[in-house]
């Protein structure tokens, strides 16, 4: 269940209003990756309908992992979830 994560939805909501991002990419560590809709969901509930969610299939091995196709797709913000805190 997705509440067994502290994934701070509500704060990424906020950021996705305040940047009024469009298409937002999402990038799960392999652990989460089977949580994706459920992710999904609640922000929905969060933010505008316009709103697009996509969710990198790809790898995510930290913040150097970056998807360079992000540009051409034409993504307004990355968010990347982890399994470790930021330090």
């Amino acid at each position: 269940m997705i509440q067994d994560y502290d994934l701070e939805l509500s704060r990424v909501a906020e950021r996705i209003k305040q940047l009024k991002a469009k298409t937002v990419l999402i990038q799960l560590a392999d652990g989460l990756k089977p949580r994706a809709k459920e992710i999904k969901k609640e922000l929905e509930k969060r933010i505008s309908k316009n709103v697009k969610i996509w969710f990198w299939a790809g790898s995510c091995f930290g913040a150097c992992d970056v998807p360079t196709e992000t540009k051409r797709l034409g993504v307004d913000l990355i968010i990347q979830f982890g399994h470790s805190e930021w330090e």
